[in-house]
């Protein structure tokens, strides 16, 4: 009979897969960005918010702080490089408010992780008093990454569209919550189980947004395309009929003036 410690490691296994599709699902956001030299309406804060939830957990997995919790730290650890790639590309390709929003967050969040590890790891002495610290700043942090896409749900109701909050995303949000959420309560680790029940519900939320505002935003995306192809037209016609002057243009009207 297989064991349960098996039973949650296969879990485990399946769940850093899972994230790690969830890492990589905004893959397609930032292509766009890259080729439009832009980072348009998206905002930055699902991926501060992932970001900071990944270096938190990363420290929450270190055998120093929470023996035993290598799947936790592998996956997290490479969440954490993931998404450092994407805010500094996003710096890169932003400007004004919104770059000075991105860096200000990035630091922060750069300063605050800083500040925990050294105070766990100077002030607290065992790893019950260590895991709880670590493990309640986590639980926070997770539960704002999960809410962190629904930064953009006001923009989605006004506009009846969902183009800036990915689907690939909220699937992905969903089953990185159920898996983790059974890994949780197979071996009960309230740690992981509170942020990722509360995330598997906010991102049923999401998929119910998409499933909403569905027809409308490829009505919406179509008719942006159309406006594109109508706009390009008009500037041909509009060479055609009205070519630029030349010097013999010129020199006619000048004959006809005198």
């Amino acid at each position: 009979m297989v064991s349960v410690d098996v039973i949650r490691t296969a879990v485990g296994i399946c769940g850093n897969v899972i994230s790690l599709g969830l890492f990589l699902s905004p893959l397609p956001i930032f292509v766009r960005i890259w080729k439009k030299k832009s980072v348009e309406e998206f905002s930055v804060i699902p991926y501060a918010a992932t970001l900071l939830n990944c270096m938190l957990w990363m420290v929450f997995g270190l055998p120093v702080v929470h023996p035993n919790s290598t799947l936790v730290l592998t996956i997290n650890s490479v969440g954490t490089a993931i998404e450092v790639c994407y805010v500094i590309l996003y710096l890169v390709f932003s400007a004004g408010p919104k770059r000075v929003k991105a860096l200000c967050l990035f630091l922060s969040e750069l300063i605050f992780v800083g500040i925990v590890v050294a105070v766990v790891l100077t002030c607290f002495h065992t790893h019950d008093r260590r895991s709880l610290i670590v493990g309640i700043l986590c639980v926070i942090f997770c539960i704002m990454m999960y809410l962190a896409p629904l930064s953009v749900m006001k923009m989605v109701i006004q506009t009846k569209s969902v183009e800036y909050m990915p689907l690939s995303i909220s699937i992905a949000s969903f089953l990185n919550g159920l898996c983790w959420t059974t890994y949780a309560l197979i071996r009960f680790d309230i740690y992981i189980t509170i942020p990722n029940s509360l995330g598997l519900l906010f991102s049923i939320t999401q998929l119910l947004l998409h499933t909403i505002y569905y027809k409308s935003t490829k009505r919406q995306i179509a008719e942006k395309k159309l406006k594109g192809e109508i706009g390009l037209t008009d500037v041909v016609v509009s060479d055609t009929v009205m070519p630029p002057p030349t010097e013999a243009s010129h020199k006619v009207a000048a004959t006809n003036s005198e």
